[in-house]
């Protein structure tokens, strides 16, 4: 389902006062069709919110492939038909959510790829670290690319970080969190072996190592182990992770691999719009 609210607050970002070289140039009872290719190997991704742009302008959208998608560079994914003054008004904003979200998928395919092949059992997940504004797409797209989702914002789940423990003692945050609420799980940031099984002990769901080599992976995960507490939490590796280092990170020992790169450094796939008048 598509927040057809942000969608069309983005369109109007594009268009305050109309499109002043439609208006222009462009007949309004000109029709035309058009076709939107992926120009380069990807996860296509965007082709709901894409459709949904220029369908609400009016023009009638068919998808030949689905979000999700591996295609081949020069694959039409989209097939357009409608007021011509509508396809064009709708172009660059479809275009420019499909690309960041392909982007974003492909990225996230390609880690889970790396991850799979040394470990099926070891998931990767998206972060917070996300465009504003744009979380929602950001996050759609990696978990179309087969990533699972880490918290969608502050309010899904109890994380506590270094910036906090720089304020409360470790054992009292952890405490205080499993007061809070029953109904929420209690992840928590370490930095050191040693840390990793004192929260375990003091009730953590996650134990998220941050910041450690794929040794200090393993060492963290084998005084779990020696602790008999490591099937009481759920293990989860982040910081500074890399397409590199990524398969040294998947054997390490871990559940999950979370990697803010999968949106936070994004880079575009290639997609363009081609229009033709009816008739040609």
């Amino acid at each position: 389902m598509v927040d057809a609210r942000m969608l069309l607050s983005f369109l109007e970002e594009d268009t305050p006062f109309g499109d002043i070289t439609c208006d222009a140039v462009i007949p309004a009872d000109l029709t035309a069709s058009a076709v939107i290719r992926a120009k380069e190997a990807c996860v296509i991704a965007g082709l709901e919110e894409a459709a949904f742009l220029f369908s609400h302008l009016g023009a009638g959208v068919v998808t030949p492939v689905r979000d999700g998608e591996r295609v081949a560079a020069g694959t039409v994914v989209m097939e357009i038909r409608g007021p011509a003054r509508a396809v064009l008004v709708a172009e660059r904003t479809a275009l420019n959510i499909m690309g960041r979200m392909s982007g974003i998928a492909t990225a996230a395919r390609e880690a889970v790829d790396a991850v799979r092949a040394v470990n099926p059992a070891v998931r990767v997940a998206s972060t917070r670290k996300t465009c504003p504004g744009l979380r929602t797409l950001d996050k759609k797209a990696a978990v179309l690319g087969g990533a699972a989702s880490h918290r969608f914002s502050l309010s899904d789940m109890v994380m506590i970080k270094d910036n906090h423990l720089a304020l409360v003692d470790l054992e009292e945050a952890v405490r205080r969190a499993k007061t809070h609420s029953p109904y929420h799980k209690v992840e928590v940031e370490v930095e050191s072996a040693e840390d990793a099984v004192r929260v375990a002990e003091y009730g953590a769901d996650i134990v998220l190592l941050d910041n450690m080599t794929p040794e200090g992976v393993r060492e963290a995960v084998a005084a779990l182990m020696a602790a008999g507490l490591r099937e009481r939490v759920v293990v989860e590796i982040s910081g500074g992770i890399t397409r590199t280092t990524l398969p040294l990170y998947a054997g390490a020992g871990a559940d999950i691999i979370s990697m803010g790169a999968l949106t936070h450094s994004v880079r575009n796939v290639d997609v363009s719009l081609d229009v033709v008048p009816d008739g040609e």
